[in-house]
């Protein structure tokens, strides 16, 4: 056993600005993803799934766990975090599984419908869809968000999500999965996150409403909504240094989660076991809880 409280890097780190959409291989400390730590016992076998934002944060730790639970894996990010995609692909491919890199930008309908055909091309169909590429960026006061800062949240993870599922839905047979991913912010929204917050409540409820849809057809649909989490999301622009560098302080541990104490919900939510659950919100939250 372990003290969770001290099992990973705790506040303060080090200032580590970064232009968005940023790349995990630049923070420090480095994110812990699963990489050397989550050990996989087939839980996935045979599934197929697609994983947007799934170079960095927990996208990355998804993808390493079902690949390691015996996943076919595709990823979809920006064409400027091909460096940190590039490795996710080897770690998939390490684990003898297909692996599919999907550059592009989501916040462009014609692509969220492409990236699906292409992995129900390369896979043969698709069984697990994770929606969970999102944009964070933090504005001190309404004012200063501007038209241009609203559409780019709400595309990105808003419009995304929509135009995601609806290409995916003829492909969804009984017993495949989606998961989405809100964030506490749904339900505390920080005052420089408006926008961000309000696409995040938006996804608990677009995704409790799918549920009822698509359970008549035997495929689930759940949320996870994590709590502080070491991502690039952070000092890409999410939040402002000072609170980069104590991030996490303010939760029950002490310190931020790291992806990889997050991919076993989105491993539980995908796999056979949580057969009853529909319409869920998982909070991941550091002890803060969802309401």
């Amino acid at each position: 056993m372990q003290d969770p409280r001290y099992q990973y890097p705790r506040p303060p780190f080090p200032a580590q600005p970064q232009e968005p959409p940023g790349l995990a291989d630049r923070m420090d400390p480095r994110p812990d993803h699963g990489e050397q730590t989550y050990k996989g016992s087939g839980r996935l076998t045979g599934r197929r799934a697609l994983i947007t934002g799934g170079d960095s944060g927990i996208g990355r730790a998804v993808a390493i766990a079902y690949a390691r639970e015996g996943a076919d894996v595709a990823i979809a990010y920006l064409p400027q975090e091909e460096t940190d995609a590039d490795d996710v692909i080897t770690l998939i491919e390490a684990e003898g599984r297909k692996a599919l890199a999907l550059p592009g930008d989501i916040t462009h309908p014609d692509w969220c419908k492409a990236l699906v055909s292409k992995t129900v091309e390369a896979f043969g169909g698709l069984d697990i869809l994770v929606i969970n590429a999102g944009h964070q960026q933090f504005r001190e006061g309404v004012e200063e968000v501007s038209d241009e800062d609203f559409d780019l949240t709400f595309k990105t993870n808003v419009y995304a999500m929509h135009w995601i599922c609806r290409a995916a839905r003829p492909h969804l047979e009984p017993g495949a999965a989606v998961i989405t991913t809100a964030s506490i912010q749904a339900y505390e929204p920080s005052e420089i996150l408006l926008d961000y917050a309000t696409t995040k409540a938006a996804i608990v409820a677009y995704t409790t409403a799918l549920a009822k849809q698509l359970i008549k057809d035997g495929v689930r649909a759940n949320v996870v909504a994590p709590g502080p989490f070491w991502t690039v999301l952070q000092p890409s622009g999410g939040q402002p240094m000072e609170k980069v560098q104590n991030f996490g302080a303010h939760s029950a541990f002490g310190r931020p989660g790291q992806p990889v104490e997050i991919a076993p919900v989105y491993v539980h939510l995908a796999s056979q076991e949580s057969s009853f659950t529909t319409g869920e919100v998982y909070g991941v939250t550091g002890g803060a809880g969802i309401a």
